[in-house]
Order: C-alpha cells, then structure tokens, then sequence
C-alpha cells in the first residue's frame, strides 16, 4: 500500500499564466488509481486555479485541506472553510472555479471520476475541450461552423 501526505510540498506540476495558477501533485497517478482521479493543488494570495468550467462526463469533488478559498458556482461565489467539501455534478450545474483572496496560502484535493472521452465547456471565454478515450487532448477551442452527418462525405 502506498500513501501520500497533502501536507507536503512534492509537486509534478507548476505553470503561471496570468491571474492563474497551477501547482499540483498528481495523487491519484502516485497511488496508481484506475478509476479515480485525485490532484492536490496549492494556490498563492490572490491567485486562481484553472478558469471556470464544467465537465460533461466526469463528476468531481473537492476537499478544502487548508486555508479559505472562494468557490464560484452556478448560483455565484461561496467562502468555503477548511474540512469543507463541494461535490461538482457534471454539466453546467457542475460549473466551478476556485480563487483566494486571503493573504496565506490555500490547498484543495480534487477527486474525479476518469471517465473518457470527455467534453469539458468554458462559459466565460466560450471555449470548449475534447479528451479522445486515452485522455489525450484533441480540441480546446471554440468550436466553428455546425455540419451534418453526411457533409463532405463521399
């Protein structure tokens, strides 16, 4: 049995861009899960983690380690405290973005189901994102022109 400690600082993953910021520790992947997804993210004062968004396949669930984060959802923003959890349905009703706006930093434990293929919507920028089945990204854009099924077939 392996374990891993959320209180530590082994991150695989670190990326600024913006207001936003990611830095993460794939648990799921070190635990080597099949079929739940599980990341650790640390966010800085006055920083935002990934835009808001929601998924069309996967459910996803978030713990508050540490600190007090604000939570957007559907209805608007929430203070969340730490121990609180926030379960996202898939669709929009699932949307989420998180952000702090305290001066400490704040940590959250997303859990995921990992189903795929995967469609994920980004109602403030419009954009769209497509997982084939293996995960790998195949689209993040906004989606174009609509065709049929029969157009420009042979």
């Amino acid at each position: 049995m392996e374990t891993f400690n959320l209180f530590g600082d082994a991150w695989d993953f670190e990326e600024e861009q913006g207001a936003f910021q990611i830095r993460r520790a794939g648990v799921g992947r070190r635990l080597h899960s099949e079929l739940i997804g599980a990341s650790l993210y640390e966010i800085d004062p006055g920083r935002k983690l990934w835009p808001y968004h929601f998924h069309h396949s996967n459910e996803e669930l978030l713990l508050v380690v540490r600190g007090r984060p604000i939570l957007r959802g559907p209805d608007g923003d929430r203070q969340l405290e730490e121990g609180d959890v926030a379960w996202f349905l898939r669709g929009e009703k699932g949307g989420h973005a998180v952000r702090n706006e305290t001066n400490t930093a704040v940590r959250v434990l997303m859990l995921s189901t990992t189903l795929m293929p995967e469609i994920l919507e980004y109602p403030d920028s419009g954009k769209t994102g497509l997982r084939d089945a293996r995960g790998e990204r195949r689209f993040l854009g906004r989606l174009g022109e609509s065709a049929d099924s029969w157009d420009g077939e042979k």
